[in-house]
């Protein structure tokens, strides 16, 4: 009860992070489409008299984009969030939020100049008091209203162009299951008329980016509503695992003991209730999720369909898939061949990098594997599952950065899927993010992990890889010139010691007396290396 009423009383007194602000979610703001609001700690707009920012038209990206998505004007996540607000906080040095009132990730302090990493961990290797805390913070965001946000139940159309508001309230946990689904629903296009082809957060590009994103706001609003600031995500490292090991009491929530498809009521997220899982319902409505509760969490891990997904991955498929060299390729969506991104995603065999969507691996066989509530793109964030999930998926990513560091012109520029290229806003968060802002290091950006943290020896192996992996690339032409290399320098040697004998002629006046004439005769030479 104490921590419910800390928590209760800390959303209160700071900002969270998420969808539409509050404050922007009015008559005024939308017709205006304006999203500047006040910094509490001077009461000016984005904290400008504090330098903290200031309100300014957003720029948006004017690359051309891919086929996949063939209409224009019909979505409200396009160019996004310029539908509902062409003018937004932009923050100036280390300071973030809608109102400039927060710290970058990656610093904190009063005026965000401290530098801080902190440390995600195997949930295994948690203390039973960690894990316990854990999953009582989980529940607390479950059962703590999102004070600085709201989720929006009508399109911008529907909401009369702005003059009649469509908000409502939403719990803390749910604010980020929502806003999950929203990057990922379908187009509505009136009438019954849908388009599927389309998602912010999946199936291109912008797949690893936006979750890392998802994952660090989530992150950083457990630490907020408990008032623990040195909370990380947990991981589950599911390499080689033989089932479900966090589908137990102790962790996840084991099986329930007459329905295989719910969870034990012994667990506490037996008692939760999902949300936007009914896609097809929300489509022949034309309407938007309304965070209504649809139902327990459903689970059943393992009673998958073994055709698509066999097996849960190995350390073989991941090894495979961190080896290769480019991000992105080709259409840059799910039919993307030898792709780092398609392939870890799991629209690519593990084992060859070729498209199959008829086939999940990696990150997708383990929400196919799951079964139940999961196992549906839009509402899987409702499984708590789920965010241990994605934080190895991250991981993973992180090591291909290492091993690799591209360069940020590796992530695409342009002819990605819609909202996936570089200078993209990622939908649908406010404040706003451009995709290639979080294609690089997790340490820039404040956090690390735990089995990343290897002795100096792998961290200096994993530093010559790239170098190594370019000198194969040009060994031919390597050899060839250290070939031609040898050739001149014999014949300039030669060359040398013609002209030395020429000079030097025969005369024994001119030769320096260096020895004895009857000791040279008994002189042995040694080249020594």
């Amino acid at each position: 009860m104490l921590l419910f009423a800390l928590g209760f009383l800390l959303v209160i007194l700071q900002p969270s992070t998420g969808q539409f602000p509050r404050v922007c979610a009015n008559v005024q703001s939308l017709l205006s489409k304006e999203c500047c609001p006040p910094w509490d700690g001077d009461g000016s707009p984005c904290g400008e008299l504090s330098n903290r920012g200031s309100c300014q038209n957003i720029l948006l990206s004017q690359a051309p984009l891919g086929p996949q998505f063939p209409f224009s004007g019909v979505d409200d996540r396009e160019d996004w969030p310029s539908v509902f607000y062409n003018r937004t906080c932009r923050c100036e040095g280390n300071f973030m939020g809608f109102s400039c009132g927060e710290c970058k990730f990656g610093f904190s302090g009063l005026n965000c100049t401290e530098r801080q990493v902190k440390t995600r961990r195997n949930i295994f290797q948690l203390t039973s008091s960690e894990k316990n805390k854990f999953l009582a913070y989980l529940n607390l965001a479950k059962n703590i209203p999102s004070q600085d946000y709201v989720i929006a139940t009508g399109t911008y159309t529907q909401m009369n162009n702005g003059s009649n508001p469509m908000f409502r309230d939403i719990n803390v946990y749910d604010l980020f299951v929502w806003m999950h689904y929203y990057a990922s629903r379908d187009t509505l296009l009136g009438g019954s008329s849908v388009w599927r082809d389309i998602d912010f957060a999946h199936e291109a590009p912008g797949f690893l980016p936006w979750h890392r994103v998802f994952l660090l706001m989530w992150e950083r609003q457990i630490q907020r509503i408990t008032g623990d600031e040195n909370f990380t995500i947990p991981y589950w490292d599911w390499r080689d695992a033989e089932d479900c090991e966090v589908c137990n009491d102790e962790y996840m929530g084991g099986r329930h003991p007459t329905d295989p498809n719910l969870l034990s009521p012994a667990s506490i997220f037996s008692s939760w209730q999902v949300i936007c899982t009914q896609s097809e319902e929300y489509n022949s409505q034309q309407a938007l999720c309304s965070a209504t509760n649809e139902g327990p969490i459903r689970r059943n891990p393992g009673n998958n369909d073994k055709s698509r997904t066999p097996r849960l991955p190995s350390s073989a498929d991941v090894e495979f898939c961190l080896s290769l060299t480019q991000y992105e390729s080709g259409p840059m969506d799910k039919m993307a061949n030898y792709s780092f991104r398609n392939t870890l995603e799991g629209f690519a065999d593990p084992q060859t990098a070729i498209s199959n969507p008829a086939q999940s691996g990696l990150h997708n066989a383990l929400h196919i594997y799951m079964n139940g509530s999961m196992s549906q793109v839009q509402g899987s964030a409702n499984d708590p599952i789920f965010v241990l999930h994605h934080a190895f998926v991250d991981s993973i990513f992180e090591r291909w950065l290492r091993r690799h560091r591209p360069m940020l012109e590796v992530y695409p520029a342009a002819n990605a899927p819609i909202g996936h290229n570089r200078e993209n806003y990622m939908v649908p968060f406010i404040p706003l993010y451009r995709n290639g802002e979080f294609f690089k290091s997790s340490r820039e950006l404040g956090y690390d992990y735990e089995y990343l943290q290897e002795p100096a020896l792998q961290s200096f192996q994993d530093f010559l890889t790239p170098y190594l992996q370019q000198a194969r690339q040009i060994w031919a032409w390597l050899v060839g010139a250290a070939a031609f290399g040898g050739i001149v320098t014999a014949v300039l040697t030669g060359l040398i010691r013609a002209c030395r004998k020429k000079r030097g002629g025969t005369s024994s006046e001119i030769q320096p007396l260096l020895i004895e004439s009857e000791d040279y005769n008994n002189i042995t030479y040694q080249s020594n290396f």
